[in-house]
């Protein structure tokens, strides 16, 4: 008896490390470095470290860094990504990156200093964002009418705060809104600040008196501000108490898209892995926690696909940023 005992414990041993093994051996890849372009709080720093968290919980990643690296809307961390060609390193990037080459926007690099999504090698698109408009809990505006009705009537009353520079998609997102309110985009005050964390701290001191942003980056925040519009078609599951602009009468709709590039010279086969990958983890539970918190949309657009998304979108932005005058 006891001899079958031991067995059975032999067998059960043996089975335990060989799964240890198993799992051990099953990382997709070893380690990912993410750069993000913005400082700590934004929207780019809040889809890589939960990217990051999703893939190591679920098994795909042994480990994962972080590397801020803020300065010129986004350009610093471009220019790193293509000057150095790091290995196992990926950039952060969303519709910004779309909107530099369009407005022009001085980088980092020689020549014009323009740079864009080709300059990079685009790996997939993974999540979506609404925009929002917030303003302090102790706010006087309950609404997004009563910020329009403050602002018709002084419209140096009104500042608006963005995780940042002028023309990027945080100034986008509120200027749109009150263009559709009938006010002149361009004459909002509008207060840059690198990344979402600043700007949320500069709107609760007082500095300004509303913030545009990413909904995801104002989830962790519910309890300091109240959500006045958010871009959705139709409100949203994982924040039910955030109306949407549109039941408001003022019909703006957009989602911020945010995904990963590499340094241009990446391999075909590393890029490939970490699409899918990007792809896999969208299927599991610890990626559903990550998304569920930042009130995400599932958005994944691997490789060729990607492009052809990003393509469309730069005369979709084209058109939409020669209506709001900033081009």
């Amino acid at each position: 008896m006891f001899k079958s005992i031991r067995k059975i414990i032999s067998v059960l041993f043996a089975s335990i490390l060989l799964f240890s093994a198993t799992t051990t051996n099953s990382f997709a890849i070893d380690k990912l470095h993410f750069v993000i372009g913005g400082g700590a709080g934004g929207g780019w720093d809040g889809t890589a470290r939960g990217t990051g968290e999703a893939l190591t919980k679920a098994g795909f990643l042994k480990s994962a860094s972080f590397e801020n690296m803020s300065g010129g809307g986004g350009g610093k961390a471009l220019a790193f990504m293509i000057n150095t060609k790091p290995e196992n390193t990926v950039l952060v990037q969303s519709t910004p990156l779309v909107l530099r080459s369009i407005t022009r926007h001085k980088g980092y690099v020689a020549g014009d200093g323009v740079l864009s999504y080709k300059d990079v090698l685009p790996i997939a698109g993974v999540i979506g964002d609404y925009g929002a408009i917030a303003v302090a809990k102790n706010s006087p505006y309950k609404n997004f009418k009563d910020v329009v009705d403050a602002y018709k009537k002084d419209p140096s009353s009104v500042k608006m705060a963005g995780g940042s520079v002028r023309g990027s998609m945080d100034h986008l997102i509120g200027a749109l809104a009150f263009q559709v309110a009938g006010a002149n985009p361009n004459d909002v005050i509008y207060v840059p600040y690198d990344a979402g964390g600043k700007a949320l701290a500069g709107l609760l001191s007082g500095e300004t008196q509303m913030i545009s942003t990413g909904l995801g980056e104002l989830m962790g925040a519910r309890d300091q501000v109240r959500i006045i519009g958010i871009t959705a078609p139709e409100r949203v599951a994982d924040a039910p108490d955030a109306p949407t602009l549109k039941e408001q009468g003022y019909d703006v709709q957009f989602v911020n898209w945010r995904g990963f590039f590499g340094p241009p010279g990446m391999s075909s086969s590393m890029k490939n892995e970490i699409a899918k990958m990007l792809g896999d983890v969208q299927k599991t539970p610890e990626w559903e926690a990550v998304r569920k918190r930042n009130a995400w949309v599932n958005i994944y657009n691997p490789g060729d696909k990607f492009v052809s998304f990003l393509e469309k979108q730069t005369v979709e932005m084209t058109a939409l940023m020669k209506k709001l005058g900033v081009i």
